[in-house]
Parts: structure tokens; C-alpha cells; sequence
């Protein structure tokens, strides 16, 4: 005989927590994943989450998502857990229930690294959904209605790799286009099997594009490309009529775009000024919100600070990326933006909190910092580092024993005092100043080799 077991007390902790129409249409709700239950809130015009219902699942539940098919007015849940199987739930208003509309066992119970379900992306169409494990194993299921008007969903297609970690996994907006899958992923198989920990140091995280081909009912690696090493989470960009596309990759004291056939743009988060430059920021949670007037994204911080992230994009090209200070609130494990204007933080070590929104901070002045700015820094960077190795190759070659030294020197002078101009700037933004810093850093270094230099010359030593 076995029995199940509930506790007294419902979990409270939130480990992730999706949003959409789920009782009925034009109705904003939250579905909060609790470790082993989901529950459905629903804010009312007070601004006070109500508890609508609650299901114990029996199980560990590692990852949720929300989808609507074509020609549906509700969404439905996709849940993967510790159970081996893909489950797809829908709420029952008038039983006041979630019912289960399908189940396909696909793998092994259990929380197992090489079984899907710690990730968990449908298409924004609804027309497919990807579970990923953390190595290994990929599967994609095709969603469809019947001649009933009753969801189907074929047999798995496999998208495998062996060795390889997976970090974090998004759906793409390709419109109407086939539905497409964007994975952080890292190789492992040369550091596996080398002893000097060489290959494990210069081990590369990739950006991988995953694509169903509707047409064939095959899923295709379709690129690679390198990304950052510090990247640990994707954020889709709405596409097709509403967006340019792409991802927005989140990396240490970065955020980058990336899609394919575009150019990368990078910018910089916003840090605290009394953060050491030793310490990184990393995003931990976000939220995107779609209207009729465009889209942005509330990104969070590991500190719990808010930002706001903008695309300037015409045409499907990106021109500028935008990050805004926004507010600071306890770090959260989900972040939901509702269109009746609230935001819902879930946290997994403290309690709960929805706000409401105000206004959306573009007429403040926070600290802000724009991919604009970075990238003209970055050019001024890399004309001061070509000089430097023109004169690294020219003292190995003895090419330019005559150099004249005291013009190099007015050249660090001005360029110092051009660094100096824009650190006491007030308009300067705290990223920007790091950056700043980390530039005179290396003018000072220049300067002291140029001293050196001088009493070498001086002395009649060669350096």
C-alpha cells in the first residue's frame, strides 16, 4: 500500500510563476509554481492577489509555461516535473479545478540531469513546445487541434547533443514562420577527458539555434556562434509585426542581441556606486510586456534592482539597446507584468508582493545606459590599443629606436585629461564610469612604461 501525504501548511515558496487568461478571457491571472503545487491568483481591482484554486501535485515541479492555440480566447499550462512526462493542464471555472487535457511519458521519474524538464519554451504562436534537461536531451512536441476543436500533440522529436550543458532555453517570435528555440549551451567533451585542465579553461559557451521544420516534422541545429562565458539567461524579443526578433542575452555586467545575420549590440548594466568593480551583475529574473504601442522588459538584478529595457529597432534591425533604472524591490524567482498594470514579484526565500505601476519612468532621470555609449567608448579603446601594439611590434623589431617619446607622452596627457573631463561629468552614468576607470587604468600604465623607458634611454640601457 501507498499513501500520499500532505502538509498542514501549503508551501509558500515560488519557484517560478507564469501569467495569461486562464478562467476566462480578458481576465489577467497569475499561476505560481509552490515546489510540489500550483496555484491560480488573481489581483482585483483593490490590488490584493486573491487565491482562486490550489492543486497538490505529488510531484516536484521544474518548470511551467503558458500557451494559447490559434483561435483559442484562454491559455493553457504545459508543466514539466520529475514525473518523465510533458502534462498540459486548463482551468475549469466552474469546477473551480485545473483538469489534465494530455499526458506523454517521454523519460525516467525523478530529477535527473539528462531527463527534459528543467526547461520548459512554447512557440508565441502555439504551435510547438521544447523541453530540455541539463545535458543531453532536447525534446519537441507539435501542438494541433482536432476536427474537435481538442488539443493534440504528436510523438517527440529529439534534438540531442551529447555533452553539452544547457544554461537556460527560450522560444523565438518568428511570426508566422517556422517556430524556432535559442539555447545557451556548453561543450564539455574535450575538458572531460583532459587531465591539465587546459581544455576546461578555454571551454566556450555557444548561442545555439534550434529549428521545427513544420514541413518536414524534423527539429535542425541551425547555428552556433560563441557567446560570452559569463551569459545565464535568454530573453526573447517579440517578432514578426510587433518586434525585431532575436534574443537578448544576459551576461556578467552585460546585456547583449543577438539574432541571426545582425550585428551583436551590447550594453552595460547600471551598477551601484558603492559596488566594488571586482563584483559582476548578473539578471536574475525578468518580465516582458507586449501592447498595442510596443514592448519593453523589466529586468532584475541579483541586488534586486529593476530595470527597464528598450529596443530602438526599424525594419527588423536593432539600432540601440536601452537599459533604465526602474526601482528596487526584494530579488525575486519570477516576475510577472500584468496588462491591468500591476507587477507580481514570486520569491522563493521571502514573501510575495504585487505592485502597481505608476508610471513607466521614461520622463526620470535614473542612471541609464545605452548600447550608443558603449560603443563609442569601445572604438576609442581600440585606437589606443592598436598604437599600443604597433609599439610593442616596433620595440621587438628595432624599427624605431628614434621614436620620439615626448609626443607619446602630450598624446597620453591629452587623452588622460579627456578621461579625467569625463569622469567628473555629472551626466556620466555609473557603468559608464567603471569603464572609465578601467581606461585610465591603463593610461597610467602606458605612462609609467614611457618613464621607464626615458631613464633606460638616459642611462644608455636597452629595455
Amino acid at each position: 500500500m501507498h499513501l500520499y501525504n500532505v502538509t498542514l501548511q501549503r508551501p509558500g515558496a515560488c519557484q517560478t510563476a507564469i501569467n495569461g487568461n486562464f478562467s476566462a478571457p480578458k481576465v489577467q491571472e497569475i499561476i505560481a509554481s509552490k515546489g510540489t503545487a500550483i496555484e491560480l491568483l488573481r489581483p482585483d481591482k483593490h490590488g490584493k492577489l486573491k487565491s482562486i484554486a490550489f492543486r497538490e501535485c505529488f510531484g516536484i515541479i521544474r518548470s511551467m509555461a503558458a500557451f494559447r492555440l490559434a483561435g483559442a480566447n484562454k491559455d493553457h499550462v504545459v508543466i514539466g516535473s520529475d514525473s518523465g512526462r510533458i502534462v498540459v493542464l486548463r482551468f475549469d471555472a466552474e469546477k473551480n479545478q485545473f483538469e489534465q487535457v494530455h499526458k506523454e511519458t517521454f523519460g525516467k521519474s525523478g530529477v535527473r540531469r539528462v531527463v527534459p524538464g528543467q526547461f520548459c519554451c512554447v512557440d508565441p504562436k502555439g504551435r510547438a513546445v521544447m523541453l530540455a534537461a541539463l545535458e543531453k536531451q532536447k525534446v519537441v512536441y507539435v501542438l494541433n487541434r482536432d476536427s474537435q476543436a481538442n488539443l493534440t500533440i504528436s510523438s517527440p522529436l529529439e534534438a540531442n547533443k551529447g555533452k553539452t550543458i544547457a544554461f537556460d532555453v527560450c522560444a523565438l517570435d518568428n511570426g508566422l514562420e517556422n517556430p524556432g528555440f535559442m539555447a545557451i549551451e556548453l561543450f564539455y567533451g574535450e575538458a572531460d577527458v583532459d587531465d591539465t585542465g587546459e581544455a576546461a579553461a578555454e571551454a566556450q559557451k555557444m548561442l545555439t539555434y534550434y529549428e521545427l521544420d513544420l514541413g518536414l516534422n524534423h527539429v535542425a541545429r541551425k547555428w552556433s556562434e560563441p557567446v560570452d562565458n559569463g551569459a545565464n539567461k535568454l530573453i526573447p524579443v517579440p517578432g514578426g509585426s510587433d518586434g525585431p526578433g532575436g534574443v537578448i542575452v544576459c551576461c556578467e555586467n552585460f546585456l547583449v542581441y543577438r539574432a541571426e545575420k545582425h550585428e551583436e549590440i551590447r550594453c552595460v548594466i547600471p551598477r551601484r556606486t558603492s559596488l566594488d568593480a571586482e563584483r559582476g551583475v548578473l539578471i536574475a529574473s525578468f518580465a516582458s510586456h507586449r501592447s498595442k504601442n510596443g514592448f519593453f522588459f523589466i529586468a532584475q538584478s541579483e541586488y534586486g534592482d529593476c530595470y527597464k529595457v528598450t529596443l530602438d529597432w526599424t525594419n527588423r534591425k536593432v539600432s540601440e539597446l536601452k537599459m533604465k533604472y526602474f526601482d528596487t524591490v526584494p530579488v525575486c524567482s519570477a516576475l510577472c507584468v500584468l496588462k491591468t498594470g500591476f507587477l507580481f514579484c514570486g520569491s522563493e526565500f521571502g514573501a510575495h508582493a504585487l505592485f502597481q505601476f505608476i508610471a513607466l519612468g521614461d520622463d526620470e532621470e535614473s542612471a541609464e545606459s545605452s548600447s550608443k555609449t558603449l560603443k563609442k567608448i569601445d572604438n576609442a579603446t581600440k585606437k589606443k590599443g592598436r598604437g599600443k601594439n604597433d609599439d610593442e611590434d616596433d620595440e621587438e623589431e628595432d624599427e624605431d629606436e628614434d621614436e620620439d617619446e615626448s609626443g607619446s607622452r602630450s598624446d597620453l596627457q591629452a587623452k588622460g585629461k579627456e578621461v579625467i573631463g569625463m569622469l567628473e561629468n555629472p551626466a556620466t552614468t555609473p557603468s559608464d564610469l567603471l569603464l572609465l576607470r578601467k581606461e585610465l587604468e591603463l593610461l597610467e600604465k602606458e605612462n609609467a612604461l614611457l618613464t621607464v623607458k626615458e631613464k633606460a634611454a638616459r642611462l644608455g640601457v636597452e629595455v
